[in-house]
């Protein structure tokens, strides 16, 4: 049954439903009611609820809860996710499956509380020190961001590897009709024989690797697990068997430029869309399918920043057609009909 949900509170929710038993976080806008949720309703089903004394403090309990074996999360914006990116690095090495919700705020520097995209580079490229990658989900709407969080934490424990939601303000303060998951059973969450719980033999878990040689294989190890990655790309199309030009977007933005593409249509330009839901691993394939077709002539990448998935875009359109931005920054929200009127000046000038 469908319910109204705020976006924060369904992805709390629903994260518990997967099997959420230890959350760790601290209150930083526009996110706060996961850790409001998670205080009330963790006691409830029997988990762990803290307020760490810092973001740092968040993402290490993390650590230890997830490597004892249970199914850990926690969640920020922007600023604070920045913090834990020391422990996501040590995270990603040890191969600790966790969930870690970031709910971008405008940036840089603390900013400002609206919504904003500019954590792209820091989500997918791994913004801590090291090689290493996430995986990441962009959801565009309330289900959605409940639906990936749920299954987020399959993702998490199939990889092993910590799994983050990029959201934002908008999708974390809107309010609309979702219907949640039903709650796992616990006993059937497969067993994982390298968490450290309950043994009395060694199991280390550690991204501490002093010899060269076995540091070196560990990384090779992770990004074979993150071509691995590559057969859960998730990504949505509308409107491009017949378009002449490709809009791309992600999160709530592709939402946006959704009703962008019916406008254009409503005006003569046949629009279509590409909306990656997994930014990592990224939907190449798909911008190179249609950007290899002569109808095609350009993409509009959309974002709310001043150009980041852009650069991915381009890498997947290798030059074939050509790449063209537009975004705003600063928290100031693109609307349909403003994306579409750019782009309408934009393709008259042709």
């Amino acid at each position: 049954m469908k319910d109204l949900y705020k976006g924060n509170e369904a992805i709390a929710e629903a994260a518990i439903r997967a099997g959420c038993r230890a959350y760790f976080g601290y209150p930083i806008t526009p996110q706060n009611e996961i850790p409001e949720y998670m205080s009330r309703r963790m006691p409830e089903v029997g988990g762990v609820f803290i307020q760490a004394e810092s973001e740092t403090s968040a993402i290490n309990m993390v650590y230890g809860a997830a490597g004892a074996g249970a199914r850990a999360m926690t969640s920020s914006s922007s600023p604070g996710v920045s913090l834990k990116q020391e422990g996501i690095s040590y995270l990603t090495c040890a191969e600790v499956p966790c969930v870690i919700i970031n709910m971008m705020r405008a940036g840089p520097g603390l900013g400002g509380v609206l919504p904003g995209q500019g954590d792209y580079f820091q989500a997918v490229k791994g913004g801590g020190h090291g090689d290493y990658r996430l995986f990441v989900l962009a959801p565009s709407c309330v289900q959605e961001a409940c639906d990936l969080t749920f299954k987020a934490f399959d993702i998490a424990d199939e990889y092993r590897n910590p799994v983050m939601i990029l959201g934002d303000g908008m999708l974390g303060q809107m309010i609309e009709s979702a219907q949640l998951p039903q709650a796992i059973n616990l006993d059937t969450l497969p067993s994982k024989p390298w968490a450290t719980s309950g043994h009395t033999e060694p199991r280390i878990i550690n991204s501490l690797l002093i010899d060269p040689d076995e540091l070196e294989k560990r990384t090779d190890k992770l990004f074979a697990k993150y071509k691995l990655m590559e057969k859960d790309v998730m990504v949505e199309e509308y409107c491009t068997h017949d378009a002449n030009i490709i809009l791309t977007a992600f999160g709530s933005v592709g939402r946006i430029a959704k009703a962008s593409v019916e406008i254009l249509r409503s005006i003569g330009i046949k629009a279509g869309l590409i909306r990656p839901i997994t930014l990592f691993p990224f939907p190449y394939v798909n911008y190179m399918n249609h950007c290899n077709k002569q109808n095609i002539s350009a993409v509009y990448c959309i974002e709310l920043n001043k150009g980041q998935m852009v650069e991915d875009v381009r890498l997947a359109v290798n030059g074939k057609k050509p790449v063209h931005f537009f975004g705003r920054s600063g928290g100031n929200m693109l609307s349909a009909e403003v994306i579409a009127k750019h782009i309408a000046q934009e393709e008259r000038k042709k």
